[in-house]
């Protein structure tokens, strides 16, 4: 097995040179092997001083901040570009760049705003990556465009965490679902390993991540794969929102944990008059027509983008939620409960009216009677929810199953090519990937789904994401997703992945999820599967 140790030499009371951190980041690219990267990191881990483990951590898996904080860098590619044109080379009488002064630097220059604030970010920068060697660079520029591309997850970090401190692997993994915070959670484990894990539990106002589903095809695989009765709810074309309340305090989170209160206040209003002193209740807001019908997920992100005349907006675009489940109430956590334990609960503090409608099916009728329901009322189909499912954070899996009409695949765009004709002066043809081992794989490109409105609003989105210009267009930080319809999967030699999607078409922009909640390359194999279900097949060479 491949042996790394890192910072021979080093004084206990001395502050981590950054450059280790760097050679770790090589180690991880030089193998594919998941235990050998656990060992290089849990090696890593255990030299660091306390203080040192927070930002060490989220570095080496490109996030710089906490996901729960919502803090960005914003500094976009024309400012970056000044930078690296004009950044001036380290010298060898400066003293070696730290992991705390990296942290330190990167957190100012998110902090940097007013009239001055492009400037200060780009003299912030300059500095920070002027004390830089080549590889320190390398590294610091992996994590402002966020493609550390050495394999490392979250899932690897947690189990290196856990090898390098001694904690319960399940242990590490709820405190971080339930904290939101990775740093907080490693600095925690190596300070008291399991034992002070367990303090890291459910803090109202600050958002954890959501229980996730998978697609479920169709009724008949759900009732398959729940034992032949579920729990089957409406499912919404909305934004998933996540409502803490405390007393008359409420805060509103989005799926993506960014704090949205300021742009639904009639939804705090609602909250307000729950019953139950404090509670974390779960659910979606759908934008609707004045008669009450639904509306396009993108008049509902416009929605979500408004931050000042909040009044008209709430007369132009109404919401309507739909709770459907409730994580915490009045000091208790309900995660470990069933599913009917937490609706029932649910119920006892919202009105019924509020609650997501659902029936409980058993056989496939029933469930596509019900699906036909939604659909006719412009709903996006049905979730099914096995009946004793607990509430598992941030994970995807079968309790949980998605029922639609048809498969579509939430992509994230990695470059795109200036339009010609009706499409001059817009960023179109969008190159499209999955989510894989490392980093993306491409799957294809498509410029058709997006009205003339929704091409303007991507256009100047891809220009604040972009990383580098190219004669044809932009190279972006895989931050964008979309959800893209499509006739078939193909084998393909052309992209990286091996696939290529028959008449792509994006559905919608999903503002509302980022390149963590893209497909992966092994949901895109599966789906490339299930289509001889009902087509034959020809031997492949």
């Amino acid at each position: 097995m491949m042996r790394f140790r890192p910072m021979s030499g080093r004084l206990v009371d001395e502050e981590t040179a950054f450059s280790e951190l760097a050679r770790v980041c090589s180690a991880l690219r030089a193998t594919t092997k998941r235990l050998e990267k656990r060992e290089i990191i849990s090696t890593f881990l255990k030299r660091l001083r306390t203080d040192e483990v927070s930002g060490a951590v989220l570095l080496i898996i490109g996030r710089i901040f906490p996901e729960s904080e919502g803090r960005a860098l914003n500094v976009g590619w024309a400012t970056l570009k000044k930078v690296l044109e004009g950044g001036r080379q380290a010298t060898l009488i400066e003293s070696p760049l730290t992991i705390l002064e990296v942290q330190r630097g990167l957190s100012e220059v998110a902090a940097a705003s007013g009239p001055e604030s492009v400037k200060s970010k780009r003299r912030l920068l300059e500095a920070l990556l002027g004390r830089a060697s080549k590889e320190e660079k390398e590294v610091i520029l992996q994590n402002i465009f966020g493609e550390m591309r050495h394999g490392v997850n979250e899932g690897v970090m947690l189990e290196a965490l856990a090898d390098a401190s001694g904690s319960d692997m399940d242990t590490a993994r709820l405190a971080n679902m339930l904290s939101g915070d990775l740093g907080l959670v490693a600095t925690t484990a190596m300070s008291g390993g399991s034992g002070a894990l367990q303090s890291l539990g459910l803090k109202l106002f600050t958002p954890i991540k959501p229980m996730l589903a998978m697609d479920g095809g169709n009724a008949s695989e759900a009732l398959a794969v729940h034992g032949g009765r579920t729990a089957v709810e409406f499912k919404f074309d909305g934004a998933r929102i996540q409502i803490h309340k405390r007393g008359g305090e409420v805060r509103i989170f989005s799926r993506r944990l960014t704090d949205v209160t300021d742009s639904v206040p009639e939804i705090v209003s609602l909250a307000r008059t729950f019953g139950g002193e404090s509670m974390l209740v779960e659910g979606e807001v759908v934008a609707v027509d004045q008669g009450g019908k639904p509306l396009p997920f993108q008049d509902l992100m416009r929605r979500f983008r408004r931050v000042h005349d909040i009044d008209t907006a709430m007369k132009e675009i109404p919401l309507q939620l739909h709770l459907f489940d409730i994580l915490y109430l009045d000091g208790r956590l309900l995660i470990g409960e069933e599913y009917e334990v937490r609706r029932a609960r649910l119920a006892s503090v919202v009105p019924e009216s509020l609650i997501a409608k659902r029936i409980i099916a058993s056989t496939v009728e029933e469930a596509e009677s019900f699906l036909h329901e939604a659909l006719d009322l412009g709903h996006e189909g049905l979730m099914a929810k096995r009946l004793d499912s607990k509430y598992v954070p941030g994970k995807r899996g079968k309790l949980w199953l998605k029922i639609k009409p048809a498969d579509t695949l939430d992509l994230v765009i990695l470059a795109a090519e200036w339009g010609s004709g009706r499409r001059q002066g817009w960023l179109s043809n969008y190159h499209l990937a999955v989510r894989a081992e490392e980093g993306f794989a491409m799957i294809g490109k498509t410029f058709k789904g997006l009205t003339d409105e929704e091409f303007k609003w991507i256009t100047n989105r891809l220009q604040e994401l972009r990383v580098s210009e190219e004669r044809w267009g932009v190279r972006v930080k895989p931050e964008l997703v979309v959800e893209v319809d499509y006739n078939e999967i193909q084998k393909s030699p052309h992209y990286e992945s091996g696939y290529a999607l028959r008449f792509a078409r994006i559905k919608r922009i999903r503002e509302d999820k980022g390149p963590a909640d893209a497909d992966t390359y092994e949901r895109l194999e599966q789906l490339y599967e299930k289509q001889f279900e009902r087509k034959g097949r020809i031997a492949e060479p």
